[in-house]
């Protein structure tokens, strides 16, 4: 376990607590830490009533919307393009949804990805003209397929790209591209996830009055459609601010009372049955079963979960889903270890670590690449190595943008994209090495000769004494939290740890005292921290989270811890 650096946020001034006077000077210190500085803008924030944008301020959002009405109209065929990972599958269900809603011919297609790829390619395009499609709309990709996309507008397909990732150096020539990222787009809000985007078009095609054909009574509302942008915002990681925060603080609601058969079925499968769901049980129970379709199976078997109205459908799906994600889960851990052993076989002071095998599965490179980067603070890539071409997989850190290292090579590549944090890419065999020794040439010319440390950013230094279900309440008040809006982290020094003991395969439970009251702590895959505990009673520099359980029906308060120290 990698020594962390802890950096307390420095204490907000005595004006900003006057100003805050209506809020505990714990919840003002945490507004102050996110920029939060006018009490107008903490109430904005933790209100419910978010003025969503108008999604006619989006680039090419008025040519799509009256292609789409004029296709709905002739009785056209539609086809909805996504992509693999939970981010697209939710995507592409709630742009269906939504233009089904309008009474439109629409179908959808998500690629295998192992057969096919990353999205757009030209055999599925070709299909989808064979089979009558007249308009494609892709969400969550098509923003680099600049040739695949010339294809389907040559052979007679109205391509409109919706995509939420990083631009290459030109865009597609489709009939309209939708990406707030693009030069000139007035949206003020810029980083939606693919089910974001989508949700926006559904918005605005939803809100253009439109006479419905017989047979269908009324459209969906946006409301309807608001899970479905919650599963996928959170796992696709996109930071939970301003209007993505608004939207899944809102589809959260919508999940917990959510009706839809397949959803319902997959919480029982993952346990989840019962619970509370908020943004940790997307992205720990749901996130990752949805994914796990798309990395070792296909991944239209969580895009009929989420469509299916049939209770014993749903039933049978999410049990496949279920035994899919744990073979994900094998598989990783197996692959894992053999990434470890090529990392240690290299040089200790690679700068980015690279791991390449015929054995890799390329649905779970993205995974094992996550691991290495994690357990070593360092941007990691792991490579499926294919015949003639291999298809890798990359996670990064703060201090390094993956996605524009990869710009720097696109000579060497056929395709790739994605984000700062993670990309992914497909390289020609004969390209590998170039493309190695440059993307280490590049990390070296950005880290330097700085010292790569992960850190744990903590809010403020608290007492046990006030972690109490007030406390608790008011920092409830401040989710959904996820990338971009971390979870309040706080700092108590000289705690006394009473016990400690292994539960499960790899987590610690403590009990944490001030001399008087005692609480519960668990040390989430962190059993390593019993070596430092040798002798109890001790005490200890402890940074956590603060949550809830459920003990014999009865709540209790609970400290997450997040790392701990000996008090000197």
């Amino acid at each position: 376990m990698l020594k962390r650096r802890w950096i307390v946020q420095p204490s907000c001034p005595a004006e900003h607590l006057a100003r805050f006077s209506a809020f505990s000077p714990l919840i003002a210190q945490i507004f102050f830490n996110r920029g939060i500085t006018e009490v107008n803008a903490a109430r904005e924030f933790l209100s419910d009533d978010f003025a969503s944008g108008n999604p006619f301020q989006m680039t090419g959002m008025e040519v799509t919307v009256e292609r789409i009405r004029r296709a709905i109209r002739a009785g056209e065929a539609i086809a909805v393009y996504g992509d693999f990972d939970a981010d697209g599958v939710t995507a592409t269900a709630l742009l269906v949804q939504a233009l089904d809603s309008l009474g439109a011919r629409v179908q959808p297609y998500i690629p295998h990805r192992i057969d096919e790829g990353y999205g757009l390619n030209k055999e599925a395009l070709a299909s989808l003209k064979e089979k009558g499609v007249c308009v494609v709309i892709t969400v969550d990709c098509g923003v680099r397929s600049i040739e695949e996309v010339a294809y389907g507008t040559g052979i007679g397909l109205d391509m409109i790209v919706t995509d939420h990732h990083s631009l290459g150096n030109e865009l597609p020539a489709a009939r309209a591209v939708i990406n707030p990222k693009q030069h000139g787009d007035k949206y003020p809000f810029k980083e939606f996830s693919g089910a974001g985007l989508a949700f926006k078009l559904a918005q605005a095609l939803l809100r253009v009055e439109t006479n419905l054909p017989i047979g269908k009574s009324r459209a969906v509302s946006e409301d309807e459609l608001l899970d479905l942008v919650a599963l996928g915002t959170v796992a696709d990681l996109v930071p939970l601010v301003s209007e993505n925060r608004a939207l899944v603080k809102r589809g959260i609601k919508q999940l917990n009372s959510t009706e839809r058969p397949g959803l319902l079925s997959l919480m029982q499968q993952a346990g989840a049955r019962g619970r509370k769901i908020d943004a940790g049980t997307i992205g720990y129970f749901l996130g990752p079963r949805l994914n796990a379709a798309g990395r070792i199976d296909h991944a239209q078997n969580a895009y009929h979960l989420l469509m299916t109205q049939y209770p014993g459908e749903a039933d049978e799906l999410a049990a496949k889903l279920e035994a899919t994600n744990r073979t994900r889960q094998q598989q990783t851990e197996e692959m894992v270890t053999k990434a470890r052993a090529m990392i240690a076989a290299q040089p200790s002071d690679q700068p980015i670590l690279i791991a390449a095998s015929p054995e890799f599965p390329e649905g779970i490179v993205g995974l094992v690449a996550s691991k290495l980067s994690e357990e070593a603070y360092r941007p990691a890539i792991a490579i499926h190595l294919g015949e003639v071409e291999s298809r890798g997989s990359a996670r990064s850190i703060a201090e390094f943008n993956i996605v524009a290292a990869l710009d720097e090579c696109a000579d060497l590549l056929v395709r790739h994209g994605g984000h700062a944090a993670a990309a992914g890419f497909t390289v020609k065999n004969e390209n590998l090495d170039l493309l190695r020794a440059r993307l280490r040439a590049i990390a070296e010319r950005e880290f330097g000769t700085s010292e790569l440390t992960p850190t744990l950013t903590i809010d403020a230094e608290a007492k046990l004494s006030e972690m109490n279900w007030q406390t608790l309440e008011a920092l409830d008040k401040l989710a959904p939290f996820g990338y971009g809006n971390r979870e309040p982290v706080l700092l108590t020094r000289g705690a006394i740890v009473k016990q400690a003991r292994i539960v499960g395969n790899d987590h610690l439970s403590l009990t944490f005292s001030d001399g008087t009251i005692v609480w519960d702590g668990i040390a989430f895959r962190q059993k390593e921290m019993l070596s430092k505990l040798a002798q109890l009673p001790r005490k200890v520099d402890v940074v956590y989270t603060l949550s809830s359980r459920t003990f014999a029906g009865e709540p209790r308060l609970q400290l997450e811890v997040r790392d701990l120290r000996l008090s000197e």
